[in-house]
């Protein structure tokens, strides 16, 4: 009897061993980064700009973008698209714009009327950018060589004018919200190329910053540096 019990207790004893043997090791899964998060910083221009209208000065844009992508089958590929905002902060020298004014039927620029310093337009887009994109490492996105192709589309969602200047010794802002005359809409083409986490880009806008026949048919474009991840 007393054989059979210590039979017994080592066999309960040994059983959890036996299982801890016989248990498939445990392995953890890591997902691919997906660029899921573009940020974007621009120096911003206007082409096929008329005499009349005189840009200068730092002219920058800003873009953000939350995007999902979905992987072309198990090539290098992926198609993605997503939401986020886009802006641009255009300067002019010696000269302002003017968008709200008694009877104009037509964006006005027009010479600097006080001292500024700077004259700006800025204008702000709900966007949504698509994308193909090549990965040269599509295990680990944050190494190798990375590009895309593809276009945005902008619904305009807030412009102002700003000038500062100094008056009686006292630095003055001046900030006329308006949307009046430019084109509720923004669309073009777009590139990127890069390593890693950091690209260049470039955009070209298809239309003007204003709606026809109130405003000049200047052609946004921007080239910039583009920062990825996640």
């Amino acid at each position: 009897m007393r054989i059979s019990l210590l039979l017994l207790a080592s066999v309960l004893f040994s059983l959890p061993a036996l299982a801890q043997e016989q248990a498939p090791p445990i392995t953890s899964v890591k997902k691919p980064s997906r660029d899921f998060v573009m940020l974007q910083f621009t120096y911003d221009g206007w082409a096929n700009t008329p005499d009349t209208v005189k840009v200068g000065g730092f002219s920058r844009g800003f873009n953000a973008y939350l995007c999902y992508d979905f992987p072309i089958k198990q090539t290098h590929f992926s198609f993605a698209t997503g939401i986020g905002i886009g802006t641009s902060s255009m300067f002019f020298n010696d000269q302002q714009l003017v968008l709200t004014d008694s009877g104009q039927t037509a964006a006005k620029f027009i010479p600097e009327q006080k001292d500024y310093t700077k004259f700006k337009l800025t204008t702000a887009y709900a966007e949504a950018p698509f994308e193909l994109r090549f990965f040269s490492n599509k295990e680990n996105r944050n190494k190798g060589f990375k590009a895309a192709i593809g276009m945005r589309v902008g619904l305009l969602m807030a412009a102002h004018t700003k000038g500062n200047r100094t008056e009686n010794g006292t630095k003055l802002t001046e900030k006329v919200q308006s949307k009046d005359f430019l084109d509720k809409w923004r669309y073009g083409a777009t590139v990127r190329m890069g390593y890693g986490n950091f690209s260049v880009m470039g955009a070209y806008n298809f239309n003007s910053v204003f709606r026809d026949g109130v405003g000049p048919s200047v052609t946004p474009y921007s080239i910039g540096i583009c920062l990825t991840g996640l």
